[in-house]
């Protein structure tokens, strides 16, 4: 077993993971990335999870989030919507972006790679086995960061983690199609809803990009609501199919959207089989809104679907206690800290697939503390992403690719900060 040492190794290479590999690594530190799948961008590429959601940052760790920018508009992977929303990306291209980008800073990264076991003692990660598909190899690394999204690393270190007393957001798989008219789509849909919260339209230099919504929830108005019921009625579309419909352009995909639907139904954490028959319904619900498209949608007539995300888009997870739980009333009151990793004005997102049970609430501006990020449990591990050390309505509001971002460069700031004050 080969044996490599670090100053600090991160795990996950997810929005949080890439963030925190870079800015380490542009700061000095020498740094691995381990990724268990053959590319970077977990949720944004991977799952499809576009656009990044808008929200304020009063530019406290966006470095990495301004630098992504400047990178993927030179390969016209990037737009900012009429909103001001400036995380408007291509998925695809993003996963030569993100290496280019590590690359370019020196970070090692490792595909296929996964983590195996973990040294612990005295509060500390003393080494990790990881394992690829040839090699296994033991890292000793000064500070570890589990940003894998479902706190793996933190599992199998033992770490205790956060009861969310069974509350839980569903997921979804989502999926591309390609080869729409979006004049004619756009046209239709801003004649059917009026409401521009919802459904907008614009054109950014030679190509239209939209945005549109509809869900079952009946205590809000919505402009789709009549192509929706109709389908039902002429058994085009299930009920379930309708529990939540959001699409997207996409940057740099000429005549195509980005659907953020169908939600997976009826998983259980007590039947293995569950997940991967909600998963089975989910393709056969995507067939069957794609036709939708195409019998009550202008512009779909010789559409197909050209990409269904390898992973699924997943809300929330096991999460495991920090120094600080991040708490909704923190949030609420925008409560202040000395060491503040991020700012943001993101609501409190809370999906669920019974009607009119989600939750949308708009909050004001609100700032999370690196404690957050900080293992309990260990010295030297920090986590970063949806898996940081919060409540699980305050989780809701900060699971976002962009406070993600602001998360990874955050704790790598903190632990060269603490590095060098060592050196000292």
């Amino acid at each position: 077993m080969l044996n490599k040492k670090y100053d600090l190794t991160v795990i996950g290479g997810g929005p949080a993971g890439i963030s925190c590999a870079y800015n380490a690594a542009k700061m000095g530190l020498k740094t691995l990335l381990v990724e268990k799948n053959n590319y970077l961008g977990g949720q944004i590429t991977g799952a499809l999870v576009i656009p990044m959601m808008k929200s304020a940052s009063e530019d406290i760790n966006i470095d990495f989030f301004n630098r992504l920018i400047e990178n993927a508009r030179q390969y016209d992977a990037q737009i900012t919507y009429d909103d001001g929303n400036s995380g408007w990306f291509n998925p695809v291209m993003l996963k030569i972006i993100f290496e280019k980008m590590l690359q370019d800073t020196g970070v090692e990264i490792l595909f296929e790679t996964e983590l195996i076991n973990a040294n612990c003692s005295d509060k500390k990660i003393k080494f990790i086995n990881i394992k690829s598909r040839d090699l296994s190899l033991q890292i000793e690394s000064k500070y570890y960061v589990d940003s894998t999204g479902d706190s793996k690393f933190c599992e199998i270190a033992k770490c205790n983690f956060i009861d969310d007393n069974g509350k839980y957001q569903p997921s979804s798989l989502r999926f591309i199609v390609s080869n729409v008219n979006l004049e004619k789509f756009s046209t239709q849909i801003l004649k059917l809803d009026t409401d521009r919260n919802v459904t907008t339209a614009c054109r950014i230099g030679s190509e239209i990009h939209l945005s549109t919504a509809y869900t079952f929830d009946s205590n809000k108005v919505w402009g789709l609501s009549r192509i929706f019921h109709s389908a039902i009625l002429a058994k085009d579309l299930e009920y379930s199919d309708t529990a939540y419909f959001q699409t997207f352009t996409i940057a740099g995909m000429p005549n195509s959207l980005a659907f953020n639907c169908p939600r997976l139904q009826n998983t259980s954490e007590t039947d293995i089989f569950s997940y991967s028959n909600s998963l089975i319904r989910a393709r056969a619900t995507i067939l069957r809104l794609h036709n939708f498209m195409k019998k009550y949608f202008d512009g779909f007539n010789n559409s197909f679907v050209s990409q269904i995300a390898d992973i699924t888009g997943v809300r929330v997870s096991k999460r495991p206690k920090t120094k600080y739980i991040y708490k909704l009333d923190d949030i609420k009151s925008g409560k202040n800290f000395q060491n503040i990793a991020l700012a943001a004005d993101y609501p409190i997102d809370i999906h669920s697939n019974k009607q009119n049970s989600s939750t949308l609430q708009a909050v004001k501006k609100y700032f999370l503390p690196i404690e957050a990020l900080m293992s309990a449990d260990f010295d030297n591990l920090f986590v970063a992403g949806r898996n940081l050390g919060a409540e699980f309505e305050a989780q809701a509001a900060l699971r976002i690719q962009k406070s993600c971002l602001s998360m990874g460069e955050a704790v790598a700031k903190y632990i060269h900060k603490i590095l060098q004050e060592k050196e000292l």
